[in-house]
């Protein structure tokens, strides 16, 4: 994997065999339960991190793997074919690797990152607020200088991994004249100093073993070395590592339709009515053709926008905001054609594509809405 060109497509190979392999015999076997209980596997993640499946993008040199983003997104769609919440897991230690390896100082990538590559510390990405989602130009929390270090004030929403993470990257307003333009900057906060507290623990429709939660932050002390990169510079920050979120969001979209489809074919090809199996009905057959072409567009789609980050190519922004528009609706969309080709069982808590329905329905919602990428596209075409 220290080839990120694509010329290292057997490396590749080598890579997705793995990945489909350990999603076979760990994920897949224990992701109803997984969903039923909402439990996080941390044993999982601990075998990720043995295997270096957990920040796939960083650099050998600092312990990571050195993949390429097109390997990332090969590792998500196959983690996610196992159980999207395990994927989502990977996408987010992707996202702080991906900061800390850019931004982050020496000191800072040799506290965090061996844990975090090794699965035996978890972080979160404390960016969404109550009245800052999509909107993150209107974010509360704040950070203000005091002494050689910082205080910490303000509250976090929908959180992934806030209940149990170690550490967050908190984006804070630091000048609020300046806003999303110079007055936003990133924090590393330790999640057992004074003042952060984990407010609750949310219980979810869908991706249920993702641990999603909030965090106070009350007059909380930092060290001048908890901020990540310059002063005044996390707006845009945070803005670029998202690019590689959504191609990793619609990766893991990738894997549900998938996971979706082989049941259908399955069940399909299995299930007599009328003295023959329901796939020879018209009615059955075209849902499967609508869900492989469906599948086939998004994996262009993703593959394409991988190559564009990897060729650090300007039009990677719209490109990964098209494949994950396309790719989440279209998990939404073919996700629920199965649950239709399955009837009455597709309805019920147990069958795959029940949990796939649910799990489906949160990809056209973080890492960005649907909406939000539509913006993000029609601006890179409408604007001279």
């Amino acid at each position: 994997m220290s080839n990120p060109s694509d010329s290292g497509q057997a490396d590749r190979d080598l890579l997705v065999g793995m990945v489909r392999q350990f999603a076979a015999d760990r994920i897949r076997p224990i992701a109803e339960d997984l969903d039923a209980t909402e439990r996080f596997p941390a044993e999982i993640y601990r075998e990720l991190g043995e295997l270096g499946l957990l920040g796939i993008t960083v650099p050998e040199a600092m312990g990571g793997s050195g993949g390429s983003a097109l390997d990332y997104a090969k590792v998500m769609e196959e983690l996610a074919y196992g159980y999207a919440s395990v994927a989502d897991q990977c996408g987010l230690v992707e996202l702080i690797s991906s900061l800390l390896t850019e931004f982050g100082t020496d000191a800072q990538r040799a506290r965090y990152l061996p844990g975090l590559l090794a699965g035996t510390k978890y972080c979160a990405y404390a960016l969404t607020e109550a009245e800052a989602g999509s909107d993150l130009g209107n974010l509360k929390t704040n950070a203000r200088r005091e002494g050689d270090g910082w205080v910490l004030n303000g509250e976090k929403v929908y959180i992934h991994n806030a209940p149990i993470a170690d550490v967050a990257m908190v984006l804070a307003v630091t000048d609020k004249a300046k806003g999303r333009r110079g007055g936003m900057s990133m924090f590393l906060v330790d999640c057992d100093l004074p003042g952060v507290t984990r407010a609750y623990h949310e219980h979810k429709m869908g991706q249920r073993a993702s641990q999603v939660g909030g965090f106070v932050f009350e007059d909380v002390r930092l060290a001048p070395d908890a901020i990540l990169g310059a002063e005044g510079a996390g707006f845009g920050a945070v803005l670029r590592v998202l690019e590689k979120g959504r191609v990793g969001i619609a990766a893991l979209a990738l894997g549900i339709q998938r996971a979706a489809l082989d049941a259908s074919i399955e069940h399909a090809t299995t299930r007599i009515q009328f003295g023959k199996p329901i796939a020879e009905f018209q009615g059955v057959s075209f849902k499967v053709a609508d869900m492989a072409t469906d599948y086939e567009a998004a994996r262009l789609l993703v593959e394409s926008a991988a190559r564009k980050i990897d060729a650090k190519d300007p039009g990677a922004g719209p490109a990964s905001s098209m494949a994950k528009v396309f790719a989440s609706e279209a998990a939404v969309r073919n996700t629920s054609l199965a649950v239709q080709i399955h009837g009455g069982s597709g309805y019920i808590k147990g069958v795959e594509v029940e949990r796939l329905y649910r799990d489906a329905r949160v990809t056209m919602i973080y890492e960005g809405t649907s909406e939000v990428q539509r913006l993000i596209i029609s601006r890179a075409y409408l604007r001279p």
